[in-house]
C-alpha cells in the first residue's frame, strides 16, 4: 500500500473540507446523509482515513483525517444545537416526530370522549329501561282497575274555573 505524500495529503484535505462545507450546507447528493460516509464519497477519499489505525506493536495512532472527522462532528454537532438541520431525512424525522405526537394527543381526547359517551349511554339507557318499567306497571294498574281515572275536561273550558 503506497504512503500518502504530503501534497497528495493536502489535496484531500482541501478536498474533504470543501465537501464538508457543501454537506453542511444542506447540499447532499441523491442518498446521501449528512455522515462520514457521505463525506469520504464527495471528498473522494477512502473513509478508512478518518479512523484510529493500529500500529504493528498494538499502539493506536490517529488515521491521516481523524481530525478532519472530529471537526465535522463538532460543526454538525453545533448546528444541531443551534436548531439548524442540514439533512432532510433528520427534519422529516422532526417533523414526524411532532405529528406522532400530536396524534397520539387527539387520540387520547377521542378516547375520553368515547368513554365518557359510553358513560351517558349507559346511564340513558338504564334511566330509560327504568322509565318504560314505571309505565308499564301503571299500565297494568290501570287494567286491573286499581287507579282510578280522572275526569276529562271538555275542550276550550279551563279546569279550574276562568282567571278572570
Amino acid at each position: 500500500m503506497a504512503r500518502l505524500t504530503e501534497g497528495d495529503k493536502a489535496r484531500n484535505e482541501d478536498a474533504i473540507r470543501a465537501a464538508m462545507d457543501r454537506l453542511l450546507r444542506g447540499e447532499l447528493p441523491p442518498g446521501g446523509k449528512c455522515d462520514l460516509k457521505t463525506l469520504a464519497s464527495e471528498a473522494g477519499v477512502t473513509r478508512t482515513g478518518f479512523y484510529p489505525k493500529k500500529n504493528r506493536d498494538g499502539t493506536t495512532r490517529p488515521g491521516p483525517y481523524q481530525h478532519l472527522a472530529e471537526e465535522f462532528e463538532r460543526r454538525l454537532d453545533a448546528l444541531h444545537a443551534a436548531g439548524q438541520v442540514t439533512d432532510p431525512r433528520d427534519a422529516q424525522l422532526q417533523r414526524l416526530k411532532a405529528e406522532n405526537a400530536e396524534l397520539k394527543q387527539r387520540i387520547a381526547k377521542r378516547d375520553a370522549t368515547v368513554a365518557e359517551l359510553t358513560a351517558f349511554k349507559t346511564l340513558a339507557i338504564s334511566r330509560l329501561a327504568a322509565q318504560h318499567a314505571e309505565l308499564e306497571r301503571t299500565r297494568k294498574q290501570l287494567e286491573d282497575g286499581k287507579v282510578r281515572r280522572l275526569p276529562v275536561q271538555a275542550p276550550g273550558t279551563a279546569p279550574f274555573g276562568s282567571c278572570s
